[in-house]
């Protein structure tokens, strides 16, 4: 099995680089097979980002803090493991960014594109849906679009809702919303379009997250699912990324 490694910056995901190579041997990213991630969540977005081109499948192991898209970490029988796993398609979303300056930006995100107050004044949004306004004035800290994959993460810690990894669903949830305060944000059909504009851009700034990556003084900013881009995970049997996303919900 031709496999390639790459590894985030963290001591111990640097040593698992050193010992998996020699353990293993290795061949370039564009002659692997699989590419193996170690590292922690983080560096496995950065790692599916560069799958974009390829849609080589991509098995993680966890070197990291959370680890949520990784499995565990073991340097005996990886061959075996891969070789049992199972995989789940990913879909990311693309977010078309425009900034106060007049530019545009376009990036993917696999977790979840999210906005953000830059200073300490209120967001002001106004969220339209398939070309249909849906909400005139949302006052808040932000707010965010979520796939399945990412409904775990930010999602889930702004009491966004846990969705099935094969729901053709995305979550809009609400940052701290104040006005209005008891808004809990929407399901959407995975082919929604959604766009965020921003009033009072100039004096209340806000930026954009596609996952890791920050786009500062955005006016608006429109997000959808990619299809087209959909990504492979490998997980460990009994480790699946459907199972640990239902296993999440019953967590206390």
């Amino acid at each position: 099995m031709k496999l390639a490694f790459t590894a985030s910056a963290r001591p111990e995901a640097q040593e698992a680089l050193r010992r998996l190579r020699h353990a293993y041997g290795e061949v370039g990213e564009a002659d692997a097979e699989t590419v193996i991630a170690l590292g922690g969540d983080g560096h496995m977005l950065d790692t599916l980002r560069r799958r974009l081109k390829d849609k080589k499948p991509v098995y993680g192991m966890n070197r990291g803090t959370v680890g949520f898209l990784m499995n565990d970490y073991a340097e005996e029988g990886l061959v075996e493991r891969l070789a049992a796993s199972t995989s789940v398609k990913i879909r990311p979303l693309v977010a078309r960014a425009e900034t106060l300056d007049g530019g545009t930006i376009t990036e993917r995100a696999f977790n979840e594109v999210s906005l953000w107050r830059q200073s300490a004044q209120s967001a002001r949004l106004r969220i339209l849906v398939d070309g249909a306004e849906r909400m005139a004035e949302l006052l808040c800290d932000g707010a965010m679009v979520a796939t399945p994959a990412g409904s775990t993460a930010y999602n889930f810690s702004a009491h966004g809702p846990i969705l099935p990894i094969h729901a053709r669903l995305l979550a809009l949830t609400p940052i701290s919303p104040f006005r209005p305060r008891r808004w809990r944000g929407a399901l959407l059909p995975q082919a929604a379009q959604v766009r965020f504009e921003i009033l009072e851009a100039e004096r209340r700034r806000v930026s954009a997250s596609a996952d890791n990556l920050e786009i500062r003084d955005i006016a608006a900013i429109d997000i959808r699912e990619d299809s087209s881009s959909a990504l492979t995970l490998l997980f460990d049997q009994g480790h699946a990324l459907d199972e640990r996303v239902l296993r999440e919900q019953f967590s206390v």
